[in-house]
């Protein structure tokens, strides 16, 4: 029985990703926190783990044409198409702000053929307040006929290594649910010089409008996240985090402290808060609480004590 007046002691929230250290294990998706800006209106983004920006390509992209989200049961489906203001802009107008927040950047970048990869890669490395990149393999390859680099093995290498060769900063390498042996991609990730993979990225969906009889997005299909992906998502994990060496970022569908404990658990060691920011935009604070509550509760000194529990059950 726990003595009145002497308090559980705190628990020890700090993980580390490559050369990143966070201050506890909750980051924001890329595509759903744009630069911070905004939500730096309902909390200190200090309390977050780190920030995971809006998805970035060497030049300026408009993205798709409207209507491009759709609200599905327990969801919703996105084409936004990579709408940023391109790497540069970024660097000088969205970089200095966030500079001023005592959190680590992680930048997302994306391109379409290996050369773009590679030049915003070496773009970026070096430049004071990025503390390191997460690469999108779910773009298509342009010189493989519209192929998603992160479908295929031997491209999801070759992007990585090439851009293991050209950076000194963390490189993580944001996985496609959509591939047919995630696993495979994991490993080709990791024997590129991935220092760490996160997952899972959107899953491919579709959503009819019966009143018009045509399709909800004007692109036809787009990329499904929410709760509704999450038992999907944490299914991956648990294969990933058990088929590779490095360190697991988890992904889809977290919206409470206890929907992060289940890729923590399944071997994560670090998670990321997407669509739930839109439906609660302190979302991330709520998971970091909701984990540190967990961890005080059951006697849980650090998350890496938490981590992969499930596979010792």
């Amino acid at each position: 029985m726990e003595q009145p007046g002497i308090s559980k002691p705190e628990p020890d929230l700090r993980v580390r990703i490559g050369s990143i250290q966070l201050k506890n294990p909750v980051m924001v998706a890329s595509g759903t926190f744009g630069f911070g800006e905004e939500y730096s209106r309902f909390y200190d983004l200090e309390e977050l783990g780190a920030i995971v920006v809006k998805g970035l390509t060497l030049r300026p992209r408009e993205g798709n044409p409207p209507p491009r989200i759709a609200e599905t049961p327990a969801g919703m489906l996105n084409s936004i198409g990579l709408q940023n203001p391109g790497v540069e802009a970024f660097i000088e107008r969205e970089l200095p702000r966030l500079r001023g927040h005592r959190v680590p950047v992680i930048a997302n970048i994306s391109g379409d053929t290996f050369d773009d990869y590679f030049e915003i890669a070496e773009r970026l490395d070096g430049v004071p307040g990025v503390a390191g990149l997460e690469v999108n393999v779910s773009c298509p390859n342009v010189a493989k006929g519209g192929l998603a680099f992160g479908l295929d093995p031997d491209s999801v290498y070759k992007v990585t290594r090439g851009i293991r060769r050209r950076v000194r900063t963390t490189v993580i390498v944001k996985l496609s649910p959509n591939a047919q042996d995630i696993v495979a991609i994991a490993r080709a990730a990791e024997r590129g010089g991935a220092d760490a993979v996160s997952l899972i990225n959107t899953l491919t969906g579709m959503v009819i409008d019966v009143e018009r009889g045509r399709p909800a997005l004007a692109n036809i299909s787009g990329g499904l996240s929410g709760p509704c992906v999450r038992p999907v998502a944490v299914r991956m994990t648990w294969q990933v985090a058990r088929g590779v060496g490095i360190p697991v970022i988890g992904m889809g569908g977290i919206v409470t402290g206890r929907d992060a404990l289940e890729f923590i658990m399944a071997g994560a060691s670090a998670v990321a808060v997407g669509t739930g920011s839109f439906v609660r935009p302190r979302a991330a604070l709520e998971v970091v609480e909701g984990i540190r509550s967990y961890m005080v509760e059951k006697g849980y000194a650090s998350v890496e004590a938490l981590r992969g529990l499930a596979w010792r059950s």
